[in-house]
């Protein structure tokens, strides 16, 4: 068993991995691992605060002696570069379904459309596939982003005019 490194080399060990990015950080750690934790990746973990998926990686690396390529992020494009003319679209639809605060406190326009209901406009009215369209939620949000609240405004009632009581009136 290897004995454990000070406090000032596991420091120095620490600082080395941070100047250092992907691959080559990765081929460093492995090495690190190998010669101070006896390949021991949660020994890592404790001694120097590395992901264990990542020292186990740089190991699996130095075995086979190629790089592994990082994954690449997945999941869906931003819609306003699929779907340029999304926005517009919606204004066009929520717009005449849409006013301003009675009292113009904030800059906020509320509608009565829901976020279903504007899914549902855009492809009745504008011709887009659903599949192509974000979901409700993702809607919801989009529709909050461009200024829109999706609740009922309540129109302000004004105030009665209560005459003041003087000492001489009746009622």
């Amino acid at each position: 068993m290897l004995a454990r490194p000070d406090q000032k080399t596991i420091q120095t060990i620490r600082n080395a991995a941070e100047q250092m990015i992907r691959i080559e950080r990765r081929r460093f750690q492995a090495q690190v691992v190998l010669d101070h934790c006896n390949g021991n990746t949660s020994h890592a973990r404790t001694l120097f605060g590395w992901d264990q998926r990542t020292t186990r990686k740089a190991l699996l690396e130095k075995k086979k002696g190629k790089t592994i390529a990082d994954k690449q992020r997945s999941g869906r494009k931003c819609f306003s570069r699929k779907l340029p003319n999304l926005q517009k679209d919606i204004r066009s639809l929520v717009n005449p379904n849409s006013q301003t605060h009675p009292t113009f406190e904030n800059t906020f326009r509320y509608t009565r459309m829901t976020a279903k209901a504007v899914l549902e406009a855009l492809v009745r009215e504008k011709e887009y596939k659903k599949g192509e369209l974000p979901a409700e939620s993702t809607m919801r949000a989009l529709l909050n982003k461009m200024g829109y609240r999706l609740r009922r405004v309540q129109k302000t009632k004004p105030q009665k005019k209560f005459p003041k009581r003087t000492p001489s009136s009746q009622t």
